[in-house]
């Protein structure tokens, strides 16, 4: 067997920010940038507009709310049970390739031992019924269900639910207005499960790899056992990390030579790219981990980055993009940075 190329963290780090269009902006339309992505995580609704806003030319949030109302763009609970955005073409194939991993993963938690599959389907059908072809609001649904939030909170693995506008989106950020995705969308083609984890594995890699099994098993949000036959399916390239872990990759995503120049980029709250299944990356230091994740801002924070690596947080205030720098950054860093808050300023208006 001939010795696998070793992937260096620089590396990796230039592949990760080409595939999230974070080393060069690139022109819409939304689905299709949502593909690249691999979806975009949207518990907290402008996160989705920033998180577009620094990869798409010229974007503007009213170009959202459209592909929001249409619909041709999707917000559901999704992988690691969690909101993501994601285009409606790609939404069932996500839907179903997670479903019986998350119901599973729900049902085992041990404060939810007295919770059955059959009690949620019931509650499933329940609603279902009540919702038709209509929108019910988060509190509709917990009068119509009791007052077990258990069962209110846990029904979407059993029911396929999306959030509609206006409600998650800009100017309305609170997300409790749901309709059931077969309603709004389409009813779900016929899709085996086996094809929803191809589909995750494909978007995963394509989106953030090369990555190992428990990577791509962790951004699924599914136990790498599920992941592995789907992985059978799909021609792999295959290297190495720099600690000898083996990372696969679809043939032909880019890879970037390491030296590539990466431009100041600002990061919404939730960024995919800073989380643990892009560790590898070095896109977030890990001394400055605690600084974004922690039990004091259990939400995160908004980051930017310079050279490709967070370098400080930012927030909006009066009209203005303030940033907190970690360390100390030489003129042209702030410069460049300055010019791309102005920008993410007017986006702010």
């Amino acid at each position: 067997m001939p010795e696998r190329r070793v992937l260096t963290e620089r590396e990796l780090n230039r592949a990760l920010l080409a595939r999230q269009m974070l080393l060069e902006r690139v022109k819409g339309p939304i689905p299709k940038v949502l593909d690249r992505m691999g979806t975009l995580q949207a518990q907290y609704a402008p996160s989705m507009y920033i998180g577009l806003w620094t990869r798409m030319q010229g974007f503007e949030r009213e170009q959202l709310d459209r592909a929001l109302e249409r619909p041709a763009v999707a917000q559901g609970t999704l992988m690691r049970a969690t909101i993501h955005l994601v285009s409606k073409s790609d939404y069932w194939l996500a839907a179903v390739g997670i479903r019986r991993g998350r119901r599973e993963a729900w049902l085992n938690a041990s404060y939810r031992r007295d919770y059955s599959a059959s009690l949620m389907s019931a509650a499933a059908r329940k609603l279902r019924g009540r919702l038709g072809d209509d929108t019910m609001t988060r509190k509709e649904i917990h009068e119509l269900l009791g007052s077990d939030s258990v069962v209110t909170n846990g029904v979407n693995m059993w029911l396929d639910l999306v959030r509609v506008p206006p409600s998650g989106t800009w100017d309305r950020r609170r997300a409790d207005l749901y309709a059931a995705a077969e309603h709004w969308l389409e009813p779900s083609p016929k899709i085996e499960e086996i094809d929803g984890i191809e589909y995750l594995v494909r978007r995963c890699l394509g989106a953030f790899g090369p990555a190992t099994l428990p990577e791509i098993a962790n951004w699924a949000g599914l136990h790498p056992r599920r992941v592995m036959p789907a992985l059978e399916r799909i021609k792999l390239r295959r290297f190495a990390a720099e600690e000898g872990a083996e990372l696969l990759d679809l043939p032909r995503a880019p890879l970037p030579d390491p030296e590539t120049p990466a431009p100041a980029r600002f990061l919404p709250i939730w960024d995919a790219t800073l989380l643990a299944h892009c560790r590898r990356t070095g896109i977030l230091p890990e001394e400055h981990r605690p600084k974004v994740f922690s039990t004091k801002t259990p939400q995160s924070v908004a980051t930017f980055l310079v050279d490709g690596r967070v370098a400080g947080t930012w927030a909006y205030e009066k009209g203005k993009i303030k940033t907190k720098p970690f360390g100390r950054l030489d003129a042209a860093a702030r410069r460049e940075l300055d010019e791309e808050a102005d920008r993410l300023a007017e986006l702010h208006a």
